[in-house]
């Protein structure tokens, strides 16, 4: 299992679009992935569930990642977040 804490800095959160483009790179990967903020841990391959913890601008979360391509996912989701979600 791979942990990393990362620090969300897009202006409007990870809503919506930003969202979308998360849960998009989160389902190329095969391996399990959970996001977490404030002890509330949900499928990170889940809109819904992605949008239901609120993360705005300055929020940190925590990603897992469980599964043969752990790393890469990680790894890439951790890049999208700090390329502001290619903007």
């Amino acid at each position: 299992m791979v942990v990393r804490q990362i620090v969300i800095r897009n202006p409007v959160g990870l809503y919506a679009r930003p969202a979308t483009f998360f849960i998009q790179r989160a389902n190329d990967f095969g391996c399990s992935i959970w996001v977490e903020k404030e002890n509330r841990k949900v499928n990170a391959k889940s809109l819904l569930g992605v949008l239901s913890l609120g993360i705005v601008c300055g929020t940190p979360i925590t990603l897992y990642a469980d599964g043969d391509d752990e790393q890469q996912a990680v790894d890439s989701l951790a890049k999208l977040v700090d390329s502001n979600f290619g903007a």
